[in-house]
Formats: structure tokens, sequence, C-alpha cells
């Protein structure tokens, strides 16, 4: 059996076509809204939710059912209805090049969504190969409580601090001992990086020159 290949994917400005106004297809929506994607619902009734972000504006709903060309542009393209015929309608109606994944077809999909926890740049995906949803599920959930959202901003502080090094340090063995120790416990909870930073930067600045 040929294994999936991982992968993250930008889709800013691309059109994405989630084809269904259930509750599978709100929360193949909302998963989509911080991406930056055109996302466009086809269906011709959707849920609240689904109808709220059209208000907004986050998304286009076309209260419509769908058609072949519906998707004939789209970079992704979600076959969420409750109908296994319009689902493999939609499959048959993609192009050789598009992306689609069928709510009710694993195997017939050519990519899936793995459950993942998002904290600010750090992406942590799970899949089973649609093995076990459920399992997926509760790895997530562990992974939620061992990685919690104090990693958001030392990501941020990890993306300044080895940006600053790749410029200002000139040295290579301290740039590498510098990109390995902020790596650490002690900078994630600390609450003061900042300055603990420069006090690591000048004892290890002194350590290289001796």
């Amino acid at each position: 059996m040929n294994s999936g290949y991982p992968v993250i994917l930008r889709l800013e400005d691309k059109l994405v076509v989630v084809v269904g106004g259930g509750n599978v297809a709100e929360r193949k929506v909302t998963g989509l809204l911080d991406t930056g994607a055109k996302v466009v619902v086809v269906s011709p009734e959707a849920t609240e939710g689904i109808q709220r972000l059209c208000r907004d504006g986050r998304i286009v709903w076309e209260q419509k059912s769908f058609a072949p060309r519906d998707v004939t542009d789209a970079f992704l393209i979600f076959a969420a209805t409750n109908n296994r015929e319009i689902n493999q309608l939609i499959r048959k109606s993609a192009g050789a090049h598009q992306l689609v994944t069928l709510a009710d077809d694993p195997k017939g999909s050519n990519f899936h969504v793995p459950a993942h926890i998002q904290r600010g740049s750090l992406s942590i995906a799970i899949s089973t190969g649609g093995a076990s949803p459920t399992l997926a599920s509760q790895i997530r959930e562990q992974l939620e409580q061992q990685f919690d959202d104090s990693y958001e901003s030392y990501l941020d502080f990890l993306a300044s601090k080895r940006k600053w090094i790749l410029k200002e340090v000139e040295d290579a063995l301290l740039k590498r001992k510098l990109l390995k120790k902020i790596v650490s416990s002690e900078f994630l909870t600390s609450n003061h990086r900042d300055e603990d930073f420069m006090q690591l930067y000048e004892s290890l600045r002194k350590e290289t020159r001796e």
C-alpha cells in the first residue's frame, strides 16, 4: 500500500470550494478561515454558522445545487454533502490536477485533512490514514495538553532570536550554540526571555573567546 505524503499547503488567495451546507461542511469551512483562502460554499441550504460567516463577508455562499462548473477553478475541493451520488459527481467533475476529498469516501479522495493542533507558528498534524479518526482525535487531545498556549509566544521568541542570531552573530560556533540553547524548557517557561537571552549571549560569547 502506498503511504500518503504529508504537506503544509499555503492557501492564500487560492479558491477552495466546499460543496455541502451541513455540520461536516461547516467544520471544513471553519478550518479554512485563517488560511487566507477564498472559500466558496455551494449548497441550497446551510447551517446558521455558515450563513453567519457569509453575512460577515468571510466566505461566499452560493445558495444552489451543485453543478460541475462550480469546481472548475478550485485548488481544493471538499465534497461534504450527505448524498453519496452527489459526492461522486463532484469527484468526477474535478480535473486530474485538482485535489478532492470526499467526506464519505476516504479511499476515493486524493487528500484528507488530518487532526491537528495550532499554537501560533507551531502546527502538529496527526493522521491514522483513515484507519481510526477517533484515535487521531484522542492523540490530538493529548498533544493539546502537552503543547499548551505558551508555545505560541515561545515560537515568536524563537523566530525573532533566530533572525537576530543569523544577522548579528558572525562566529559560526557561537551561532550553533545559541540556536541550540534557546530551544530549552528554561526559555519556554521563562517570563523574561529577552533578558535571559542576552545573558546567555554574553556568557557564550565570553566562553567562545577563551
